[in-house]
């Protein structure tokens, strides 16, 4: 499949994915507090150990070492950061393998019916591969999380060596959303102290050249922001984070995802999900554990972050009891999902097939506790529209 015609499919999934967003460009008016979920409570845990709501089912379709069913190919260790991509008349899901050596990533490729028809690489040879982030024209921005790790840019449909892209940046990358409308690619930094960048594209849809921006901003949590170019994205031998003066910090950032002029990302070593208002040029607390009112925090250990067609929000959590929550647009936060027996591991990779109705993600390290007993599942039922 040509570029243009992969650029066309995806975007068109993509449209009917996203288009009934309830978002506005405005950030949330107050960080979401708990409340009542659209779903309701979670049901007690099906075969697989996923507690989830009435109405909802779920199945692995692979396993770290072993065959992804009714293929030959072994899928790999620790999977991590995902999306999916529209592919003919099915789709594809690809995942990220938060090793060292021989990250990289893979595919599995579904039928209409969700039938699973291949899987493959499509990166090797790379390390502690974790987030990442899909482009409009269909490929997949894979991150390494090391020190000066880069993105390399893959290609789901297969049968195309991957990019690496060091006009991104040289630092300890994890996530990547792209916003199509000012043409520029968002990227989280998963240090204690890292920043919030964004690439500008000499020209939009090939990322070999560029200019690489920090945010700047005060020590407050909310309020204006502006950006300044990053005089050395090869990071060496000063850091990207350390080379513009003013440059707001981060606990540890994690999950990254862009819809109808809100660029969404998620910190770790406080809790938060950040909402960066791309109009207004300012962010804003989505969510903040130490903020919640009147009961338990029920989102902890915030990490992948990915949206649905409704506009509502799914944050998978690395520790805390293992759920992914969603954060409605009314700022409603609330439990979708809880994977039991497996406290060992954390939640990666969500992400919904184009039309909107399977979600996927991976327990990275399953029930063993171990980057060899990884599991990527796949939830069913009635997401709503």
């Amino acid at each position: 499949m040509d570029r243009r015609t992969v650029l066309r499919a995806t975007v068109a999934g993509g449209a009917a994915a996203f288009a009934g967003s309830l978002w506005s460009g405005a950030a949330l008016a107050a960080p979401a507090q708990p409340g009542t979920g659209p779903y309701g409570p979670l049901g007690t845990a099906d075969g697989n150990g996923i507690q989830l709501p009435a109405g909802f089912t779920s199945r692995v379709i692979a396993r770290s070492r072993q065959a992804v069913p009714g293929t030959s190919y072994t899928w790999h260790n620790a999977p991590d950061g995902g999306a999916c991509f529209a592919a003919g008349t099915g789709w594809i899901y690809v995942s990220n393998s938060e090793i060292t050596p021989s990250g990289g990533a893979s595919a599995v490729r579904f039928a209409a019916d969700g039938t699973i028809v291949s899987a493959y690489r499509i990166l090797s040879g790379t390390r502690q591969n974790c987030a990442g982030g899909a482009t409009p024209w269909g490929t997949w921005l894979s991150c390494e999380e090391t020190s000066r790790g880069f993105v390399y840019e893959t290609y789901p449909q297969g049968g195309t060596a991957a990019v690496q892209r060091p006009a991104l940046g040289r630092f300890t990358h994890e996530a990547a959303a792209a916003d199509p409308d000012r043409q520029v690619i968002y990227l989280t930094e998963d240090e204690t102290d890292g920043c919030f960048y964004r690439f500008r594209p000499t020209v939009w849809g090939d990322l070999s050249a560029g200019t690489l921006e920090v945010l700047v901003a005060g020590t407050a949590t909310s309020g204006p922001v502006s950006w300044a170019r990053v005089p050395d994205p090869d990071g060496a031998p000063t850091a990207t984070r350390n080379q513009v003066a003013g440059a707001k910090r981060f606990t540890g950032g994690e999950g990254c995802w862009y819809a109808d002029g809100t660029c969404w990302f998620t910190t770790k070593g406080d809790n938060r999900v950040w909402a960066y208002d791309v109009v207004g040029q300012r962010i804003d607390l989505a969510y903040d554990d130490s903020l919640v009112t009147g009961g338990t925090a029920p989102l902890t250990g915030v990490d992948n972050i990915t949206g649905s067609r409704s506009g509502d929000l799914y944050v998978a959590e690395d520790g805390g009891n293992l759920e992914i929550n969603l954060i409605t647009p009314t700022g409603v936060v609330t439990p979708f999902l809880r994977v039991t027996g497996q406290s060992s591991s954390e939640i990666t990779g969500p992400a919904f097939s184009p039309d909107g109705s399977r979600l996927y993600f991976s327990s990275q390290r399953g029930t063993a506790g171990v980057s060899a007993g990884g599991i990527t599942y796949e939830v069913r039922g009635p997401f709503r529209s």
